[in-house]
């Protein structure tokens, strides 16, 4: 009897220790963009969907210059995921150094397509600016220096026929750009984003803006991942109509060392959880399961590709 109590006694105390260990750990730095653009509220999300979703998560939401950024702090092993432009992925896979990437960022692995950034190209209407070509000798923001933005204008300029040589280009973030056009100081901003960003419906709340046409053949010029679309009119106040832009895929990306089962509960909580992502920002709502390999330049992360094929988005 003393030996049966003993062993009972032992495995009571053995539950009793299982029980009191919480969950392990699971650190998630989630790397954005600026806090006037869509990828932190976006990321701000998914922190809480995260905590609420996966036992023992601990994210923290970390403001970015973005895409470039983001892209080699993954390679660095400085962050769990990140929202990065597809341009600016595809760069980072081939080490494009003139993008901003020294060698090619072969650690990083995909998880998915989300949303596609729109080019919006905003002027304050008394600079009487009203196409790509009226920025010759305007002041103009490019976005953060190698930004994902950044690139993009590079893109169109160069598809428009133009170089920054032709204008007067400040290298700043969203929220600086949009104060220096409050106070008169800039002519424009490009700012490559979802449909709505704060920063622009900011500006617009306060001055009148005009939203510059990118026409379909500039786009052309440039090709994939590139792609024509129409800024719908009463996007921003004082727009009423519609404007041909173009647009790029954003992506959800990570890297090999971030563990195969923690990625695939990211992508599965992140998916079951799409109304909490809309809430945040409305460009959400362009993430839908069916896309989510749309143009992927990278291999994909074993836990994203157990997820989508358990949805049969992939075989």
């Amino acid at each position: 009897m003393r030996i049966v109590r003993h062993v009972v006694g032992a495995a009571v105390a053995a539950a009793l220790a299982t029980a009191a260990v919480p969950a392990q750990a699971q650190f998630i730095n989630i790397l954005t963009g600026g806090q006037t653009g869509v990828y932190f509220p976006l990321g701000t999300a998914m922190s809480k969907i995260y905590a609420d979703n996966i036992p023992g998560a601990r994210p923290t939401v970390q403001a970015t210059q973005a895409s470039v950024q983001n892209l080699n702090l993954l390679q660095e092993g400085k962050g769990e995921i990140a929202l990065t432009l597809g341009d600016s992925l595809g760069f980072a896979w081939e080490g494009n150094e003139e993008a901003g990437f020294k060698t090619p960022l072969k650690k990083l692995r995909g998880i998915a397509a989300v949303y596609p950034n729109f080019i919006q190209l905003v002027a304050t209407k008394d600079s009487g600016i009203k196409t790509i070509a009226d920025l010759k000798g305007k002041r103009l923001s490019v976005g953060a220096p190698r930004s994902g933005t950044e690139l993009n204008t590079r893109a169109i300029l160069k598809a428009a026929g133009m170089t920054y040589n032709d204008l007067k280009v400040e290298y700043l973030d969203f929220a600086q750009s949009i104060e220096l056009m409050k106070n008169r100081q800039l002519d424009a901003t490009l700012q490559s984003a979802g449909l709505g960003v704060a920063s622009i419906r900011d500006l617009a709340s306060s001055n009148d803006i005009t939203v510059i046409s990118v026409p379909a053949d500039v786009v052309a010029k440039i090709g994939a991942p590139y792609v024509p679309v129409i800024i719908p009119a009463d996007t921003y106040k004082g727009q009423t109509a519609a404007v041909p832009t173009a647009a790029v895929v954003n992506f959800l990306v990570t890297h090999e060392g971030v563990p195969e089962p923690l990625i695939y509960q990211m992508t599965k909580s992140l998916y079951d959880n799409l109304p909490a992502m809309v809430a945040a920002h409305a460009a959400a709502r362009d993430i839908k399961l069916e896309a989510a390999l749309q143009g992927m330049p990278i291999p994909l992360h074993p836990g994203a590709e157990r997820f989508l094929k358990e949805k049969g988005v992939m075989k």
